[in-house]
């Protein structure tokens, strides 16, 4: 009875309206998900109230299954498979498309369980309903793409009977349905290639070849099938919703050079099992055949296409994962033709090898070696076609401009010889140069939408680490320099147009049309915030359908794109000028997200709307950090940005704020500085561990502005290097330009942070590379008084006769804490003269790159010798200087005595001096130092230089007072 009531009110609440309809739709959805028990009848009531054949149930799984999916709980995953698996058995329309988008969350490269329990039910759901698969051609289709390439990963004993049903799954429709298969082109015949052992496969791939008729009478050979371009849609389809975003976002946002934390991410996410070797096939394929950047995109220093494909190519560690890859990535080449494919498909094979010629010359030589054998072995009944696919592939890309020449890749001095000869068997119309070859060059007549791909970035193609695009002998006239060629983007002169909104504004709903319609037409600031304010009640409204929110968020990017083009920083900073320029009418969201506390539902309902916003206009992260320091409304709310950058698609403070900072450099280098303190102090763990927004902001900054920051690091208002990483981000600098280095060095020195902090760095230090970071350190070290570890790390350097840094510290050092430097000094050759030779290099320091070795440490010191033989310095009449030497002389072999007689000579006058003195006394306790440098090898001669120490004093020809000084070191450290 209570059952009869229910639904009599839910049918009276369904016929008020649709809006009553769809609420009462998707309330039964939400109860299937949630409330397993009720789901059957849930799912019932679904069925007999819906009017629109479950558009409104289909629409939100669709919607779920790509942006939500891998959040969903266990439960709510498990509900939602089994209500696809019953409108599939219902015979809903539209629930094929739901299906082939639940089969694009099956992972490629991944065994976990959720992953192969997903791949176990959609098979399920499709053997099941054969019947109403082999309805629609294009869900045939899908299915065989995608279990094909399933079946690569399920090889593993434990995984064979899964295997075993996809084989016969696409056995069977293959041979049913054939003609149906056919659309998916020739990505179809690669997908065969890698699954022709499997024996019922090996059976299909000898019919595909030689008996072609038997799967359909339309079928005329692997040709006709090799010939027709796959379409996106296959290729996109092996990629899950959350692969599909990241990459789109590393080729349409991230800045080239700036790569690596995405790859980085990317990798740790999906590429870090073994299993996963068989993803990157998939990958190339998507961005070759996908991802076609615009022409704005490929004019920027957005991260190129071959780029990524490089970094790809380099994680391979499975020499047939690196086939296959190879594969996929030429594999538009061998059947190329130039009025039926795209330029785009082929083009970022040959920038690989392009880019790769100089930094990576391996992976081009890798290149250039398959594709010449892939000619005759790809196919061998094909060889002519396959050679004419090339030759047609070559030969449009210099048509296109994409290279201007090909003589300098395939005749390049750095390719072996035999290789070499073989691209000019294989190739030799494109062999020959016009110019004097011998090195890749940048062409300077490309057209605007080439630009990206064969201007010289100033990075690396695959790790910013190690990659250059110089020639070595290039490298050492051009160190630290590499970067000021660089094109930088002149500021855009608009022409302010209408805001076009048209195809947007009538998705909305009456109440949002006509507010939208009005900041449309006012023109005054306060008009506009007035109704932005109603809209943005609107939206908090418990009503508000929130699949309004892409739609809006499409409108009020474009109605406020003039208030992300100007500046945002007034002229002069005063607390009026501040709060004059957060009265605009996107800085109302801003305000109302301030207002509220976290836990309010309109909180999440704002940061949705941001989210969108942002996927529109970028620009608008920034500004929101620009509020929430200027504005009174928003003090003490800087966190509210963390919210909104996992809010976004990004879903990561750090990536987040790094872009922002990123395009506020781009846009604005005040507003950069502005921002600078409250970013450092209220996002440390994201700004002090890395290098990469210091490096965005002494790139952009002139003196005036550096001095400002040096300002704000003295009052302690900003704070930009910490002790646990600030040696890291040092040595990261070491590559960036003269200016940015100076100001680095500059910034490090305003703080208070001990310079033995960074003294390791020293040993990262090459005196013809790195002149900036040595001259900063010299003049700091000036200001020290030696500690054991400064000089050991001075002495630790490489000795050359060009490189005056140890020698001139020494000096300064010698003239200023002669007696300190002569303690250290004598501490560490005895250390190093006694301890066992294999074992020298474990012990020298914490850092394997120090090796402070004997010889260096007396080359270092007969360099300063004969600095010092000129000037009235005692520096080496030292107790503790001499007792060392002989310390050292008495145990070091013949060839070290006579390449350093000059310096031993010292220590033989003193060894002279101490016998005619010896029966005076009995020598004194050593110190615990000299103790334990001085065991393993007691000699007479030490004893006498520690008897007779006083006395060796008494006939140095210097003041009484450095006499007592003197004196005093040499007993105490003997």
């Amino acid at each position: 009875m209570m059952m009869m009531m229910f639904n009599e009110n839910v049918c009276v609440q369904v016929c008020k309206g649709p809006q009553q309809h769809e609420e009462v739709c998707l309330g039964l959805f939400t109860l299937l998900l949630t409330e397993p028990p009720q789901a059957q009848r849930c799912y019932r009531d679904l069925t007999l109230m819906n009017r629109d054949g479950m558009n409104v149930v289909l629409i939100k799984i669709n919607q779920i299954l790509m942006e939500k999916f891998l959040k969903l709980q266990e439960v709510c995953r498990t509900q939602l498979v089994w209500l696809v698996r019953e409108l599939v058995k219902s015979g809903v329309i539209g629930a094929d498309g739901v299906l082939m988008t639940l089969m694009k969350q099956i992972a490629g490269g991944d065994i976990s369980n959720k992953n192969l329990w997903l791949a176990e039910n959609v098979l399920e759901i499709l053997v099941d309903q054969r019947e109403w698969v082999l309805k629609s051609g294009m869900l045939v289709a899908m299915s065989v793409y995608t279990y094909l390439r399933l079946i690569v990963d399920h090889g593993t004993p434990n995984l064979l009977p899964l295997r075993q049903r996809e084989v016969d799954f696409c056995i069977g429709l293959l041979r049913e349905r054939f003609m149906e298969c056919f659309i998916i082109g020739r990505d179809l015949v690669r997908l065969l290639q890698i699954v022709a052992r499997i024996p019922e496969m090996e059976l299909l791939w000898r019919d595909l070849l030689h008996n072609p008729q038997t799967l359909s009478p339309q079928f005329t050979g692997i040709l006709q099938l090799l010939t027709a371009r796959t379409s996106r849609k296959f290729l996109a389809c092996r990629l899950t919703p959350d692969m599909e975003t990241k990459l789109l976002f590393m080729t349409s946002r991230v800045r080239f050079g700036q790569q690596k934390r995405y790859q980085d991410w990317f990798q740790r996410q999906y590429l870090s099992t073994a299993e996963s070797q068989s993803l990157r096939c998939d990958l190339i394929r998507y961005i070759c055949g996908v991802v076609h950047p615009s022409n704005e995109v490929l004019s920027s220093d957005i991260l190129p296409r071959w780029a990524i494909i490089g970094w790809l190519l380099t994680t391979c560690t499975s020499n047939v994962a690196a086939s296959n890859a190879k594969l996929a990535l030429f594999y538009d080449w061998l059947f190329f033709n130039p009025e039926k494919d795209s330029i785009m498909n082929i083009e970022p094979a040959i920038l690989v090898m392009h880019h790769s010629m100089k930094p990576h010359p391996a992976i081009t030589a890798t290149l250039l070696d398959f594709m010449c054998r892939i000619i005759p072995n790809f196919f061998p009944p094909l060889e002519g076609q396959v050679r004419q696919g090339v030759f047609n592939s070559l030969n449009f890309i210099m048509e296109k401009r994409v290279l201007a020449h090909l003589a300098p890749l395939f005749d390049n001095p750095k390719l072996d010889r035999e290789l070499r000869s073989m691209l000019r068997e294989r190739f030799p119309e494109f062999c020959n140069s016009p110019s004097p070859p011998t090195e890749v060059k940048m062409e300077e007549s490309v057209p605007l939408e080439m630009d990206n791909h064969v201007l010289d970035k100033e990075d690396g193609c695959y790790d910013n680490t190690d990659a250059t695009f110089s020639d070595d002998e290039e490298e050492l006239n051009n160190k630290g320099k590499k970067r000021e060629f660089r094109f930088h983007q002149l500021k855009e002169t608009y022409i302010e147009e209408p805001a076009d909104i048209t195809p947007f504004v009538d998705q909305l709903d009456e109440a949002l049309k006509e507010r939208v319609l009005q900041l449309q037409k006012g023109s005054d600031t306060e008009t506009h915030c007035e109704v932005m304010q109603e809209i943005v009640d609107l939206i908090l409204e418990e009503d508000f359908d929130s699949e309004q929110m892409s739609t809006l968020a499409s409108c009020l990017a474009e109605l406020f794109k003039g208030h992300f083009r100007g500046d945002v920083l007034p002229e002069e900073i005063t607390e009026e000028s501040l709060e004059e320029s957060v009265c605009k009418p996107v800085c109302l969201i801003f305000r109302n997200l301030c207002q509220m506390q976290e836990d309010n539902s309109g909180f999440s309902v704002l940061l949705d709307l941001l989210a969108e916003l942002y996927q529109k206009q970028p620009k608008i992260g920034y500004h929101l950090l620009y509020y929430l320091k200027a504005s009174k409304a928003a003090a003490g709310k800087m966190s509210l940005y963390e919210s909104f950058a996992q809010a976004t698609a990004l879903g990561d403070l750090h990536t987040c704020l790094m872009m922002d900072m990123k395009a506020c450099q781009e846009d604005d280098v005040r507003l950069l500085c502005y921002l600078t303190p409250s970013i450092y102090s209220e996002f440390p763990d994201e700004t002090l561990r890395s290098g990469e927004l210091l490096n965005m902001i002494v790139a952009v900054i002139d003196s005036a502005q550096l001095q400002e920051l040096m300002c704000h690091v003295m009052t302690g208002n900003l704070v930009m290097f910490r002790k646990d990483s600030v040696l890291n981000i040092l040595i990261q600098s070491l590559d960036w330009e003269t200016f940015e280095q100076y100001s680095t060095w500059q910034l490090f020195l305003a703080h208070s942070i001990p310079l033995e902090t960074i003294i390791p760095i020293l040993q990262h230090l090459k005196y013809k590379e790195h002149p900036e970071a040595l001259s900063c350190l010299l003049l700091q070290l000036r200001r020290e008084k030696p500690s054991e570890e400064m000089v050991k790390m001075v002495l630790s350097r490489p000795y050359h006769q060009e490189d005056q840094f140890t020698t001139s510290i020494l000096r300064h050092w010698a003239a200023k804490h002669d007696d300190l430097l002569g303690e250290h000094i004598k501490a560490l050759l005895i250390k190093n003269n006694s301890m066992p030779r294999k074992r020298q290099s474990l012990r020298s320091s914490s850092s394997k790159l120090a090796q402070l070795t004997l010889e260096q440490m007396l080359e270092h010191l007969d360099s300063l010798r004969l600095n010092l033989s000129n000037a009235k310095n005692n520096f080496f009449s030292q107790t503790p200087i001499l007792q060392a030497l002989q310390h050292v002389q008495a145990s070091c072999d013949e060839a070290h005595k006579m390449r350093f007689s000059d310096l031993f000579s010292l220590a033989e006058d003193y060894e002279d001096s101490t016998k005619q003195h010896k029966p005076r006394r009995k020598a004194p306790a050593s110190s615990p130092r000299s103790r334990k440098g001085a065991a393993p090898q007691p000699s007479n001669e030490e004893e006498s230089a520690s008897s007779s120490a006083s006395e060796e004093e008494d006939s140095k020809p210097k003041a009484s007072k450095r006499k007592r000084k003197a004196s005093a070191v040499g007993s105490d450290s003997d």
